[in-house]
């Protein structure tokens, strides 16, 4: 029987010496924890993932292009 709580589990993270304290010291001036921001970052970071399959999906019918041919065709346009 499922209700409805979702549970948080235990995980240790090594962080490198100088982003825990920035992140110690970053928890301490917004009133947050370390939990919660690097919840909120792996979130963010997963959200980002999404965005960029969705938009790889979305232009997997587009035709391949020589990059010789885009080179050429930007220095013709005077973009390089």
């Amino acid at each position: 029987m499922s209700t409805g709580i979702k549970k948080s589990m235990r995980t240790t993270v090594y962080f490198d010496p100088e982003l825990r304290r920035a992140l110690r010291l970053k928890t301490i001036e917004t009133n947050r924890s370390l939990s919660d921001m690097v919840n909120e970052a792996v979130r963010l970071s997963l959200a980002e993932d999404a965005e960029d399959l969705e938009a790889l999906s979305n232009r997997a019918k587009e035709p391949d292009l020589p990059f010789e041919d885009v080179v050429k065709d930007l220095k013709r346009r005077g973009k390089i």
